[in-house]
């Protein structure tokens, strides 16, 4: 369905029973709601909600790289909830929807019902690694590339041969082809890029500790994301707290381990308290 926030349009997901606890699903780089599709028949009980985020839906586009700030893509979910008559939601972000999900939990708590930050820590916990350890400076050097003006050609050059081997070789279960079909559409990469270009520490260094229950859930085998900053998470959190790490799992969790993933949010959800 679509479903209009001002003068967005976002392309999203709904399904399962209306009256049931509702579930968001916040998708990261470069992919969309079709990262969740293995995940999904875990939460059949649920009211799954899996939006295209900013960037993503094509009417939800804006060319400024300012309309891509943290904020303002956190605000979007709390919209998003709003539309759709959702109060409460158990909110999982993976990658950048991760980086929401911790906004969102954070600075909206009274809407969230638990929180589920898959791969990436806590703003702060991740600010402390990328001064402190030298892994995560190295791993992150991506991201300077990622926020240049007219990076995009550079991805999808020569048959977008950067796009496909930019993060190594990907688990099977990874749809290149899908996430390379939504890049070609005009201005969608830069749009997503923004998200990199748009980032300032000033909306992230003073991220609230997190007081809902929270999980975090991590991969020894992530070549973006090093042990530093999901060890150190578990400082940033005054509500109940759980951390997970996948083992011989890479960065592509929800596709490369989707039962296991499915399986701890159930567990979790069901260990969280209800509304």
């Amino acid at each position: 369905m679509q479903v209009r926030v001002e003068d967005l349009v976002f392309d999203v997901l709904v399904e399962g029973p209306q009256d049931a606890p509702a579930v968001l699903l916040l998708h990261g780089f470069p992919q969309s709601s079709h990262c969740w599709r293995f995940v999904r028949p875990w939460l059949a009980e649920f009211r799954v909600i899996a939006p295209d985020q900013r960037g993503y839906s094509p009417g939800a586009r804006p060319s400024a790289v300012e309309d891509y700030r943290v904020p303002l893509l956190a605000q979007d979910a709390i919209r998003l909830l709003d539309a759709l008559g959702v109060e409460h939601a158990h909110v999982v972000g993976h990658d950048w929807g991760a980086a929401t999900a911790w906004q969102v939990g954070t600075r909206h708590p009274s809407r969230v019902r638990s929180l589920t930050a898959i791969s990436v820590p806590h703003p702060r916990a991740f600010l402390a690694a990328l001064m402190t350890d030298p892994d995560q400076r190295a791993k992150s050097l991506y991201m300077r590339d990622f926020a240049r003006p007219g990076y995009a050609d550079v991805l999808l050059a020569d048959d977008a041969l950067l796009f496909r081997t930019m993060f190594g070789e990907l688990p099977s279960s990874v749809d290149v082809d899908h996430m390379l079909a939504m890049a070609r559409e005009p201005g969608a990469l830069d749009a997503w890029l923004s998200w990199y270009a748009a980032q300032r520490r000033e909306d992230i260094e003073d991220t609230p500790v997190c007081a809902v229950p929270t999980m975090h859930v991590w991969s020894d085998g992530d070549l973006a994301l090093g042990r530093a900053g999901a060890e150190a998470t578990g400082d940033c959190v005054s509500g109940p707290y759980r951390f997970e790490v996948l083992e011989g799992v890479s960065h592509w969790i929800p596709e490369e381990a989707p039962d296991q993933l499915g399986s701890l949010l159930v567990d979790f959800f069901a260990s969280s308290p209800p509304e």
